[in-house]
């Protein structure tokens, strides 16, 4: 048996004796060093990337028949894999980088200057890192920015050994980028500084609101605020083919004062600087368990109910092409699924592993009821490419930056 078999044995019996607590799951992990290896000199640098290039296999752009051991003994010779825009409290990206590291004995780079980046700042690290070995190996985009970044040539195909158990309209056909897990638009507000409590979008109009309402993000680079204009459009006479009332309905919110474009940080969700957080769902669960003090509650709006999906894709120069390609078989096996969901995400396979029984019931039973999503809707990706060009036309003479 493998290491990393091993380690996978024990996280299932783990599962299995423990109910797996969202509170373990949700422990934060120590960030990773950021540490760079350099070669002695340009010739001994040269000849290295030619003894590599002599006994290293070509790439492969799928996972289905690839030998895990062969995965496995190149991503180690490369030893790390360069991650961005990971914030470790976010859809449990703390355990998922600490499992990975234990299972395969790899590095995740995962730069903390880095880690409250937007979709925007990963696609643009990819071409302004490029040729240098802290360049991201993978990203984890917003739709829109997946669909933009694979236009513009940034990714390289990669098609997971789970391919065929995530449903077809969450994934590209030529496999340039690959949903991940989603989430729905919510509110979350601190018990203590807010009243009444919010429970739509039609309740954040209420002027006993002023100065508190704040987004994760501005919507012209981030998809969790893009997300909140959808679902704002959807309660206001819109619809996934007019975010228009959306925009609108920010754009009154904050001429009334109650709207502030200063981005909602977990930090002043903490302090009560941010009383109230537009943010995915996930993330407004999280911050209940995380900072108990804020007395922090979350609510999915009754008259807008949207959802949106980020996805994984490949850089087409990632500097570690085989750690990325293990990276992404580890987050779409069962084990990253399910880690993925301890962070209060659906998992994109979520109906795959229903189906097959491999959800504890702890689980199951610790995300809100089904019924809360009855109403939920997604913008196809003409919709979501059409929303994110409306935001960038009028937004910023709306709303501003």
């Amino acid at each position: 048996m493998e290491d990393f078999e091993a380690q996978e044995v024990e996280f299932w019996a783990r599962l299995s004796e423990e109910g797996m607590s969202r509170s373990q799951m949700l422990r934060r992990s120590a960030a990773a060093a950021f540490g760079l290896t350099v070669l002695a000199s340009p010739a001994a640098a040269y000849a290295a990337r030619a003894r590599a290039a002599a006994s290293t296999p070509m790439l492969p752009a799928s996972g289905m028949g690839l030998s895990m051991s062969e995965l496995v003994s190149q991503a180690k010779s490369e030893g790390t894999v360069n991650t961005i825009a990971l914030p470790l409290n976010w859809a449990n990206y703390g355990a998922i980088i600490t499992a990975f590291e234990k299972k395969y004995g790899l590095k995740v780079n995962n730069p903390a200057a880095a880690q409250e980046d937007s979709s925007a700042q990963e696609n643009q690290a990819v071409v302004s890192l490029k040729g240098t070995s802290r360049a991201p190996d993978v990203v984890d985009d917003g739709l829109s920015f997946a669909i933009q970044g694979a236009q513009q040539g940034l990714f390289t195909p990669y098609k997971v050994s789970e391919w065929a158990t995530i449903p077809a309209n969450q994934k590209d056909p030529g496999g340039m980028w690959t949903g991940d897990y989603w989430g729905a638009v919510s509110i979350g507000y601190n018990a203590k500084l807010v009243s009444p409590a919010p429970t739509s979008w039609k309740d954040l109009t209420n002027p006993a609101y002023k100065g508190q309402i704040f987004m994760d993000g501005s919507p012209l680079t981030a998809n969790a605020a893009l997300s909140g204009v959808f679902a704002a459009a959807l309660a206001n006479g819109g619809s996934l083919g007019n975010i228009g009332p959306g925009i609108d309905f920010f754009a009154a919110l904050h001429k009334s004062g109650n709207f502030q474009t200063a981005i909602s940080k977990p930090i002043m969700v903490a302090s009560g600087e941010a009383p109230i957080s537009i943010d995915w769902d996930y993330l407004n669960i999280g911050y209940g368990k995380q900072y108990p003090a804020a007395q922090w509650k979350t609510v999915i709006p009754s008259d807008g109910v949207y959802g949106a999906f980020y996805a994984q894709a490949v850089s087409k120069t990632a500097p570690n092409p085989w750690a990325a390609r293990l990276w992404e078989e580890f987050l779409y096996s069962d084990q990253g699924q399910l880690l993925w969901l301890a962070g209060y995400t659906h998992p994109i396979r979520f109906q795959n592993l229903v189906a097959t029984k491999a959800i504890p019931s702890s689980l199951l039973n610790a995300l809100p009821p089904a019924s809360t999503y009855a109403k939920i809707q997604f913008a196809n990706i003409a919709q979501q490419t059409a929303g994110k060009n409306l935001v960038a036309k009028d937004w910023p003479s709306k709303i501003g930056a």
